[in-house]
C-alpha cells in the first residue's frame, strides 16, 4: 500500500468506505459482524488506514459495528471518518455526541457535512444553525480534527458552498472515469483544486459498473491491453489525479480488499497511450448509452415550456447508465419536467449536437412512469 500526505498524516490511497459491509441475510440494516469483521481485518493487513462511515449507513449500525470492531486496534493506527446529514436530523450537537458514543472514541479525524447538493446547500449554510461555527469550535477543542463535506451537487453548487463556507479541510466528491463527464466531477474537482482543498473520491466503480465494463467499449479497452483489468482501468485514472488524497471502495469482502489494495502497491497513473484509448471507450459508451449533450444551453431560450433542457438530458443519461437519477439533485425541485414539452421543436433547430430533444423528453418522462 502507498500513502499520501495530507498536513500531518499519511494516509492510504485506499481507504473503506463502510456503506457496503456485509449485512444479515434479509436484515439490510444489520450488519454481519462476523463476515464484516473479517472485512475490517484484511483492510488492516492490506495498509489501509482510512475508515469512512455516516450515521445514516445502515440507520446507524455501521457505527456501531465499527466501535465495536475498532477496539481491537490501537486508535493511532487509523483514520476515522463519519458524517453529519441535516435531512436525517438538523441538531448537530446530539447526532456528534452520539457518534462519538457508538463509535467509542473521543475524536473523529475527518468530520463531513454529508451530501451536499441544491436541495441541502441552504439548510447545511443556514447562519441561525450556524454549523460550520459549531464544527470549527469542535475542532478547537480536538473533538474534530479535520472538517469536510460530501458533494453530490453541480459545480455552481459547489462554488456557492465555497464562497459561503471557505474553510473546508477535505471534500468528498463522486469521481470516475465516466462521470468525469456524465456528472461534471472534472469541474468539481478543478474547482477544489483551485481552491486548495484536498479531494477524496467516492464511487470509483460508479456502483460496481466499472468492475465489468461491458459493451462496445469493454470490448474496446480489452483488445488494446487484454492485461489490464475493469478495476485497474477505474483506479489507475484516479491516480493520475494529483489533487486526490484517498480512493474510498465499498468492499464488501476479504477477498475484495486483497485484490484492489494489489492495485495500490505504488502509484501507477495511466500512460498517454492509455488516456487516449480510454477516452475513446467512455465516448463510444456515453454514445451507446446516453445523449451527447454539451450543455450549451441554446435550446433553453427558445423553448416556450422554459424547460432547463441539459438538466433534464443529464438525468436521462444518468438513468440510463446507472437506473437511477437521485445523483442528479435538481430534477426533484424543478418546476417544469420532461412531461411539459410541448415537442415544438424549436430546441431542436438550435442544438449544435443535433439531439432530437422532444424525442429524449418522451422517453424520459415515459421512464419516469
Amino acid at each position: 500500500m502507498y500513502y499520501r500526505k495530507f498536513k500531518d498524516m499519511k494516509i492510504s490511497a485506499l481507504g473503506i468506505g463502510s456503506l457496503h459491509l456485509p449485512n444479515i441475510e434479509g436484515s439490510p440494516n444489520t450488519i454481519d459482524r462476523e463476515a464484516a469483521s473479517r472485512v475490517i481485518e484484511a483492510a488492516f493487513e492490506a495498509g489501509i488506514n482510512y475508515i469512512d462511515t455516516a450515521h445514516t449507513y445502515h440507520n446507524k449500525d455501521s457505527e456501531a459495528f465499527l466501535g465495536e470492531v475498532l477496539q481491537s486496534y490501537p486508535r493511532d493506527s487509523y483514520y476515522l471518518a463519519s458524517k453529519f446529514y441535516v435531512k436525517d436530523n438538523p441538531d448537530l450537537e446530539e447526532v456528534f455526541e452520539e457518534q462519538l458514543q457508538r463509535l467509542g472514541t473521543d475524536y473523529l479525524d475527518f468530520y463531513l457535512l454529508h451530501g451536499i447538493d441544491e436541495t441541502s446547500l441552504d439548510l447545511f449554510t443556514d447562519r441561525e444553525r450556524n454549523y460550520m461555527g459549531l464544527l470549527e469550535e469542535k475542532k478547537k477543542e480536538g473533538v474534530i480534527k479535520n472538517i469536510g463535506f460530501s458533494f453530490h451537487g453541480t459545480p455552481e453548487t459547489m462554488k456557492k458552498l465555497l464562497h459561503r463556507c471557505p474553510s473546508f479541510d477535505m471534500a468528498l466528491i463522486q469521481a470516475n472515469y465516466v462521470d468525469w463527464r456524465l456528472l461534471e466531477a472534472e469541474g468539481l474537482y478543478n474547482i477544489l483544486s483551485e481552491a486548495n482543498i484536498p479531494v477524496w473520491v467516492m464511487e470509483p466503480l460508479k456502483g460496481g459498473i466499472l468492475a465489468d465494463f461491458r459493451g462496445k467499449a469493454g470490448r474496446l479497452l480489452q483488445s488494446r491491453y487484454p492485461e489490464s483489468s475493469c478495476v485497474s482501468w477505474a483506479f489507475r485514472f484516479l491516480m493520475g489525479l494529483p489533487n486526490v488524497v484517498t480512493v474510498l471502495s465499498g468492499m464488501a469482502s476479504a477477498e475484495q480488499i486483497r485484490e484492489n489494495s494489489k492495485l495500490f502497491e505504488r502509484p501507477e497513473p495511466l500512460g498517454e497511450e492509455e488516456k487516449k484509448v480510454l477516452e475513446e471507450a467512455v465516448s463510444v459508451f456515453l454514445d451507446e448509452m446516453g445523449v451527447p449533450c454539451s450543455s450549451c444551453r441554446y435550446c433553453c431560450s427558445v423553448c416556450p415550456a422554459e424547460l432547463d433542457i441539459p438538466l433534464i438530458i443529464k438525468g436521462y443519461n444518468e438513468k440510463r447508465v446507472s437506473g437511477e437519477t437521485w445523483r442528479i439533485a435538481g430534477l426533484s425541485t424543478m418546476e417544469r419536467g420532461p412531461s411539459d414539452c410541448t415537442g415544438c421543436g424549436k430546441c431542436a433547430a438550435r442544438c449544435p449536437q443535433k439531439i432530437d430533444i422532444p424525442k429524449i423528453m418522451r422517453e424520459f418522462e415515459a421512464k419516469q412512469q
